[in-house]
């Protein structure tokens, strides 16, 4: 009988909803029930695409016994941790503060005032390599909170109020954004992380360092620095060439295990691929690289063909794991490393089911994507399995388990470009004939705010109206779906209707810059409107005077903790991605509070960008903005003149870091929405592009060169 979870809309909770656990959502009525019964509150928090996730809830959540025990003495609450931030944020904070570590599935136990006092992320069901058992765990928290609970109570409340006591107000308070001296000590400290055999910073697991990217790029922009396109253009060109880039396909693993980028853990994000999708557009926009051309491409294909929704959003996760299939198992085995179908279900998954009431089919990861020498030969003949085993890098041995390949390009090589297509062609057809991995198709308000962004800029690089057309339809669901009264936003939608829980501050932030992104792109000025509306949502109820930003809303629900972190992750971090939208909104409008709010924001990123410049990239990006200006451009002349095509083709392809393009005709009610557009006539009659920053403006120019020359468009054609 399915549990509470079953009348949830998260993919991640509806997985666990046929579980013999007595799962509660979170909710006051689970905490209520805890004090109710005097018992413990085991909090387990995932998300639908994390393999140990599915890993602990097929040994542990779907053993009855286990089940029994959770149920009689404790009141079990399952979260997704992408449907709810802040709960996550809150309680990984203490994870990692204990334990100096963290990570998901993570497992918390709370007091009835959901304060915790044991932590810990993946139990496996026996001991094993240092760790108890979860059987174990929960015995061990039963008799502490049963025999001492007095001293559970102690170190409750001093993790509460150590957590209470970290602000970062005077990081913020009265600082100034990052200076020309600021942004070079990042840049050394990047230097010092970087890989320079590999690209990339640090070692293994190796992760996309996407925001650092686009500072980097920004930098160079700037600057001219050399140092810093290298090192984007280097990471960029190994992470294409490598296995956490879907060579037949298109699209990023979440990332690589190894600092070679060879073998990815499989699960492919919405975020990941949005930020990357733009970090290639913009690398092909400052060099013209063919490669970054076509990955930007590909990338932006994938995202349309296997993550749209039907209401036109897009869906956060496809799965790491997918059935093998039947071709694949010998009979009896489960192969080393495969999770027992039950272990992953997957909503929403187009992969079919395990067959008739037989024997469940199992799964492992990356069995949608991997190849090995008999699979090549199978598909593509003796003679063109040799030269696509060449070309990828298929060995015998493998280069992932079970003697399977992740598909590599590690370089062009010498081969016949029209046989190396049809072989893609080829081994793509036969992989979509695959059991496929899941897809959690909840669609979550930020991450579709930077496909929007990384969309529409893509589409007007290359001439691709669908692209620009499907970031169109993006943003018209969460202006419809997510958008409440009041510029409130929903943080998540699934099936176009809009779920139970506020959004984050990354949420109005990443929306925000992707309606301005859409605006500069499109000429309609009523993203703007709505990106202002979101803003000054973010100014009213996320915003201290001192420049302070939260997650969380001043009226939302109150955890133990506000949460507040300044710091890149796998996004941008609400507070960083607020200063840029902040900046920009400010440029368009010429808003004196938008551009202060932007500046204050800003502070944190100075205390932090010579101490931790890796996890402060997109403020860094940010500070690249503000130093430039940014620049504003107004491209004015009638809509359909080719003329003013080439003015505005020629703006948007300009590298100034951050700069701000609006198109319009003299005197259209866009002006109303766009003050940047406000008493720009035309140049002689001619379409005009006005380039302005600091309150000067340049002459303005009917001249796509010399508006290219002005703006440093340096980029392909």
């Amino acid at each position: 009988m399915p549990n509470r979870l079953a009348q949830e809309t998260s993919p991640y909770l509806l997985q666990h909803a046929d579980n013999p656990v007595d799962w509660w959502p979170w909710s006051d009525a689970a905490f209520a029930e805890a004090r109710r019964r005097d018992v413990p509150v085991l909090l387990s928090v995932g998300y639908s695409s994390c393999h140990w996730c599915h890993v602990m809830a097929h040994e542990s959540f779907e053993d009855e016994e286990t089940a029994g025990c959770l149920n009689a003495h404790f009141v079990p609450v399952k979260v997704d941790r992408e449907e709810r931030p802040d709960v996550d944020a809150v309680y990984m904070e203490a994870v990692q503060a204990a334990t100096g570590q963290g990570g998901w599935p993570m497992t918390v136990f709370l007091t009835a005032d959901a304060e915790p006092f044991y932590f810990g992320t993946y139990f496996p069901p026996r001991p094993r390599q240092g760790m108890p058992s979860f059987r174990q765990v929960l015995e061990g928290v039963r008799a502490a909170w049963t025999d001492r609970r007095e001293e559970v109570g102690e170190v409750a409340g001093r993790i509460v109020r150590e957590l209470s006591s970290r602000s970062l107000a005077a990081a913020g308070s009265g600082a100034r954004p990052p200076s020309e001296e600021d942004l070079h000590a990042a840049l050394l400290g990047l230097t010092r992380d970087y890989d320079a055999s590999h690209g990339g910073f640090g070692g293994a697991p190796k992760f996309p360092p996407s925001m650092v990217l686009e500072f980097l790029l920004r930098h160079h922009a700037r600057t001219g620095s050399e140092g810093a396109l290298q090192m984007a253009s280097d990471t960029c060109e190994s992470m294409a060439r490598g296995g956490i880039y879907d060579q037949l396909g298109g699209g990023f693993a979440r990332y690589s295990v190894d600092r070679e980028w060879v073998v990815p853990h499989f699960e492919k994000m919405l975020y990941d691929n949005a930020l990357l999708l733009r970090v290639y557009a913009h690398l092909w926009r400052s060099t013209g690289s063919d490669l970054a051309r076509r990955v930007a491409l590909e990338t932006a294909d994938f995202l349309v063909r296997e993550l749209r929704t039907p209401e036109g959003g897009f869906a956060s996760a496809l799965d790491a794991d997918s059935e093998i299939p039947d071709s694949e198992v010998p009979d009896g085995e489960v192969p080393d490393g495969a999770v027992p179908d039950g272990a992953a279900p997957q909503e929403g998954a187009a992969g079919g089911d395990a067959g008739g009431g037989g024997r469940p089919a199992p799964h492992a990861e990356g069995a949608f994507y991997v190849w090995t020498p008999a699979q090549l030969r199978r598909v593509l003949g003796e003679d063109d399995a040799r030269l696509a085993a060449a070309w990828f890098s298929v060995t015998g041995d493998g280069t992932f388990e079970e003697g399977a390949s992740v598909l590599q390009l590690p370089g062009e090589g010498v081969a016949d470009a029209g046989q190396i297509a049809s072989i893609r062609e080829r081994l793509f057809a036969a992989r979509e004939s695959r059991p496929r991995p899941g897809r959690d198709d909840k669609v979550v308000a930020a991450w579709n705010g930077l496909v929007i962004a990384a969309l529409a800029e893509t589409g007007a690089y290359f001439d691709r109206p669908d692209l620009v057309l499907a970031a169109t339809d993006a943003a018209d669901l969460l202006v419809r779906v997510h958008m409440g009264p009041g510029g409130r936003l929903a943080r998540t939608s699934r099936d176009g209707r809009a779920g139970a829980h506020a959004g984050v501050l990354e949420d109005y932030a990443d929306v925000a810059e992707g309606f301005l992104s859409l605006a500069g792109v499109t000429g309609e000025g009523v993203w703007v409107e709505f990106a202002g509306l979101l803003l000054d949502t973010v100014l009213r109820h996320f915003a201290d005077e001192d420049g302070t930003l939260h997650d969380t809303p001043d009226d939302g629900e109150q955890l133990i903790r506000r949460p507040q972190d300044p710091t890149d992750s796998a996004t941008p971090s609400g507070w960083n991605a607020a200063a840029g939208a902040l900046l920009s909104y400010a440029a368009y409008t010429g808003s004196a509070e938008h551009r202060a709010a932007a500046e204050r924001a800003l502070g944190v990123v100075k205390a932090l960008a010579p101490r931790a410049p890796r996890f402060t990239g997109w403020g860094l990006a940010v500070a690249e903005a503000v130093l430039d200006g940014p620049r504003e451009v107004a491209v004015v002349g009638p809509a359909g003149d080719p003329a003013t095509g080439e003015l505005h083709r020629a703006a948007l392809l300009g590298t100034a870091p951050g700069a701000v393009v609006a198109l319009g005709e003299p005197g259209a009610d866009d002006a109303e929405a766009v003050p940047l557009l406000r008493d720009r006539p035309l140049l002689s009659g001619r379409p005009a592009a006005y380039v302005c920053r600091n309150f000067t403006c340049d002459l303005p120019t009917a001249d796509p060169g010399e508006l290219s020359g002005r703006l440093g468009g340096a980029g392909g054609s």
